[in-house]
């Protein structure tokens, strides 16, 4: 196991033969590989971190095609390609796929510059999300009222540019957000682990809500909905592993995707333990290759 957190790193001594407390960068985990030669690395685990460095780690071993130290072939990553990934991670091929799906989403655009960012607004009408598409974990995340609030938001939270575009999209208010935590297998299956209710309106990041498991105010029509999109997303994305699903309902009952992300969430652990099913084990499983029905 890699970990830069000492938060965390005290925990990892009973989950893996090995630690390496090393700086995530595509550098240091290249190292990793080179000594240990694994049959597989597995990169959902981590957050967001790992998911960046899928892509360049894959050129490398497409490059290079080290052999595993078992002698059972390459090293590769497992589960979901870092192509499926990079598709997820990029709004614009992402949009093409939720289109494809018939899957709804919030209005919203790509910002590139400050008069991107006002055309966008005006056309779907505030309040709006404005959030940076390069950040971690919801940060410098606001919502944003008027014209002047928005400028304000460009020149003091983000730099703008077409290197790093700024996301807005409607904001939904008095919304119930949706968090689900689905399992698929490479042979096509999908499992729903758990579908949990924020007891904060839509808006507040997961990581600073509280939810509750399971829901208590949606009606069965919006989880047939949520149910049935999160499928359709998984096999449509390639999901090997885990993947984390969030959705906001109106008031009036509309549902919306708000994001997919091809990965283990922070909310794995709480939903394994209120199942009793460990989905983290499961999802290492399925990865290495065997179906959810084994």
């Amino acid at each position: 196991m890699m970990n830069s957190n000492p938060e965390t790193v005290s925990t990892d001594y009973d989950t893996s033969d090995r630690l390496y407390f090393e700086p995530l960068t595509v550098e240091d985990v290249l190292n990793v590989i080179d000594l240990e030669k694994p049959d597989g690395i597995i990169v959902q685990f981590g957050g967001q971190t790992p998911l960046k460095l899928a892509l360049p780690i894959q050129q490398y071993l497409e490059e290079h095609k080290p052999i595993s130290a078992s002698g059972a072939g390459s090293v590769g990553i497992w589960g979901t390609s870092p192509d499926s990934i990079d598709i997820a991670e990029d709004r614009e091929k992402f949009n093409a796929i939720i289109k494809e799906l018939k899957i709804k989403q919030p209005k919203g655009g790509i910002a590139k510059s400050e008069a991107d960012a006002l055309a966008i607004a005006a056309d779907i009408g505030y309040p709006v999300v404005v959030r940076p598409s390069y950040v971690l974990g919801g940060r410098a995340m606001e919502i944003v009222y008027s014209d002047d609030k928005l400028v304000t938001y460009l020149e003091n939270a983000v730099e703008v540019d077409p290197e790093r575009p700024v996301l807005i999209d409607k904001y939904l208010s008095d919304a119930v957000e949706i968090d689900i935590d689905a399992l698929a297998d490479s042979y096509g299956n999908v499992i729903i682990g758990g579908i949990m209710e924020h007891i904060e309106q839509a808006g507040v990041h997961s990581g600073d809500s509280a939810c509750i498991l399971p829901t208590q105010t949606v009606s069965s029509s919006c989880l047939a909905t949520i149910r049935s999109w999160t499928t359709k997303l998984a096999k449509s994305l390639n999901v090997c592993g885990l993947m984390n699903c969030q959705y906001a309902i109106t008031a009036s009952g509309e549902v919306f995707l708000l994001e997919a992300n091809p990965r283990a969430s922070r909310t794995v652990p709480f939903v394994s333990k209120a199942i009793g099913h460990p989905l983290a084990k499961y999802a290492a499983l399925v990865m290495s290759g065997m179906s959810l029905m084994k």
